[in-house]
């Protein structure tokens, strides 16, 4: 099915103003995570693992800052996970056939990916090392 410039696709609701359309917006977006949490592994993983370590996040941040700082690794994980995986099925969409650009896109996204798990352990590793108590 293809579409012309001109129309809409069916997936795109008629124009809403206002709290209809912030609506409509939370509404898809909660679709858009669910079907994430359904089909992608690593996402359901880190969204589990998350549940745990946001509670922990506010017991360890003695200062908000703290916290904050705890905070920001979780929800970047799970914001490049969502990326990650809306690229994987846009390139899957275009072709399931072996591509070297189709390769490389969906290996920057899990570069991506890796940079914020390592930024993850980076500043949780550095929080929970200051909190050890060491005679050095």
């Amino acid at each position: 099915m293809t579409f012309d410039a001109s129309e809409t696709p069916p997936s795109v609701p008629a124009k809403k103003k206002g709290l209809a359309r912030i609506w409509a917006a939370t509404v898809f977006s909660a679709e858009g995570l669910r079907a994430c949490f359904r089909s992608e592994e690593a996402f359901r993983i880190e969204s589990i693992l998350s549940v745990f370590l946001i509670p922990l996040a506010f017991i360890l941040g003695e200062t908000a800052l703290e916290t904050a700082m705890l905070l920001f690794p979780i929800v970047l994980v799970l914001l490049v996970e969502l990326l990650n995986s809306a690229v994987e099925a846009v390139v899957d969409r275009v072709s399931l056939d072996y591509h070297e650009l189709s390769k490389k896109a969906k290996d920057i996204a899990s570069g991506a990916v890796f940079i914020s798990l390592m930024t993850f352990l980076m500043i949780w590793s550095v929080l929970l090392f200051d909190r050890l108590p060491l005679n050095i």
